[in-house]
């Protein structure tokens, strides 16, 4: 007999296979010894009362084997010899599993990276983090996996409208994740970890016979009578193909720059920018915990937060907990700083970006940029941080309440940004308005959450890409561009999923549009 049982229990309790069963006995008015085991099917932590509880809803198996965890299968097909293809510009979280969906299909992927594999990328990361050089072709954005790969690996996303969430976690599984990441509310995998699984896809498509290859950036479309035909690489050569996916990211300022020149449809978009701050984890875990010491069976604390400073959106992005501080800029002379954990989040820092929103009526100084204006305004920012730190990528800071009461910080706590951080006044980098906002929120944050305004806090400059300045239009139906059939835009890059699970839903999504074009009789 199977049943399905809803527990709440502590986190020690729910740490113990042995507890779990007894439970479920109890639940069920039955001996323990018949319970022969159980999946999860759900887990969430409530911590809202001064005790933490973990929620499970858990698939028990009662007088019979329980057997393995049923996992979606999947099957690619070889495409070595299929005339059918397709160009993906990008081998992020869209492109992947893009490239994965095609195979699926019949028809023969192509992916051209700017950067390299995710091996090669880590020597120039970790050029970036302990000499100051930044690749603009190898860094945090750019390279095998996109900024996922080294962007924390969080699998949440509130996306549910845009594909199969749960085919994209059994995805993330059938190529190594863990299977927890199935029924976590809040799943996450970790930058040491995804690196292995990005090679585990890579190693699916060229088994397939797919087209992958790196240092090849593109650099201008091949377009005839309004249909693209292929891309240019820098290198000189040219790639035709059925269709082009571009899944270019939100930092390829080149490829928004190309559209533009060659008078392809785009327009600014509503982003946000602001700053990174982080605390010590014990205290996180002590605010949101309601504990002095965090318990060992619970996982290090998170926050989002959110509040409304004189009509402007000011939230918590990318929360981080147990993590570390990385320098995510792709040209030099601009800093941009995001987060990252590792999947045990064991690092004793907890840090968020904290960003205001960014409309029209706020960039009219760049108004004269056009459709680029957002892309230029967050640039300029972003310059400025660079010179405030003095070279090398090390960013300005400063103590959070030190922040809101316009002071220089005599002192900095130590911090997880390896370039190095300096003391400066933010005020004389961010935007009035930014500044302003941020300055009201951080009080206001302080009085939702015990001890989160405080100067054992450090604000570091400057968090800017938390999405694209851009939009790519397409057509709702077909998903292709309006202005030029078989371009097909997608993802964060284009303005229309941001973080892994939601890019690499909208990838899918083009392919089921782009395989009804190729192949109408597929019936698929």
């Amino acid at each position: 007999m199977q049943k399905v049982i809803i527990l709440k229990l502590l986190p020690s309790e729910a740490a113990s296979e042995q507890l779990i069963k007894q439970y479920i006995a109890k639940a069920e008015a039955v001996n323990p010894s018949v319970v022969s085991g159980y999946h999860i099917l759900k887990s969430s932590i409530d911590a809202r009362s001064k005790q933490a509880w973990v929620n499970l809803q858990l698939r028990a198996y009662i007088n019979e084997p329980s057997g393995q965890r049923e996992l979606q299968t999947f099957c690619f097909k070889d495409v070595t010899n299929v005339p059918k293809k397709v160009i993906i510009v990008g081998a992020g979280p869209a492109g992947l599993f893009a490239a994965l969906k095609l195979l699926e299909f019949g028809i023969r992927p192509i992916l051209l990276e700017r950067g390299k594999d995710v091996r090669s990328r880590r020597r120039d990361l970790a050029a970036l983090n302990k000499e100051g050089e930044v690749n603009p072709e190898s860094n945090y954005c750019f390279g095998e996996g996109g900024a996922g790969t080294y962007s924390d690996g969080k699998l949440y996303t509130r996306s549910s409208k845009r594909g199969d969430i749960n085919r994209i976690l059994n995805l993330f599984v059938h190529f190594g994740a863990e299977e927890k990441i199935l029924y976590e509310a809040h799943p996450h995998i970790g930058t040491n970890k995804l690196p292995h699984i990005i090679t585990a896809i890579r190693k699916q498509l060229l088994d397939c016979g797919a087209g992958f290859l790196f240092e090849k950036k593109v650099v201008d479309f091949i377009i005839t009578d309004n249909r693209i035909k292929g891309v240019r690489t820098a290198d000189g050569n040219n790639f035709e193909a059925d269709a082009v996916i571009l899944a270019t990211g939100h930092s390829a300022r080149d490829i928004f720059r190309l559209l533009h020149d060659k008078k392809i449809l785009i327009e600014a978009k509503p982003f946000a920018l602001g700053v990174r701050v982080e605390h010590p984890q014990s205290l996180i875990d002590s605010s949101q915990y309601h504990c002095t010491i965090r318990d060992r069976f619970l996982p290090p604390a998170a926050y989002s937060l959110v509040q409304q400073v004189g009509g402007k959106g000011v939230f918590s992005f990318c929360m981080c907990p147990g993590g570390i501080i990385a320098p995510a800029a792709t040209s030099p002379g601009e800093l941009v700083v995001n987060g990252w954990s590792p999947s045990k989040r064991n690092n004793p820092y907890a840090n968020s970006g904290i960003v205001v929103s960014v409309e029209e009526k706020d960039i009219q100084a760049f108004k004269k940029h056009g459709p680029l204006a957002a892309m230029e305004f967050q640039r300029s920012v972003e310059q400025k941080a660079f010179n405030a730190g003095g070279g090398k990528f090390v960013a300005p800071a400063q103590r959070l309440v030190d922040f809101t009461q316009n002071k220089i910080s005599s002192q900095l706590p130590d911090c997880s940004y390896l370039p190095g951080i300096h003391s400066g006044s933010l005020e004389d980098i961010l935007p009035p308005f930014v500044h302003k906002s941020l300055q009201e929120a951080f009080v206001a944050f302080g009085k939702k959450m015990k001890g989160y305004y405080t100067n054992d806090a450090v604000v570091v400059a400057t968090e800017s890409r938390t999405s694209s300045p851009v939009r790519i239009p397409r057509d709702p139906q077909t998903l292709q561009h309006p202005q030029i059939a078989g371009l097909y835009p997608c993802a964060e890059g284009a303005g229309y999923a941001g973080g892994i699970v939601s890019a690499a839903m909208d990838g899918e999504r083009i392919v089921d549009r782009i395989n009804a074009v190729l192949q109408p009789a597929s019936g698929k």
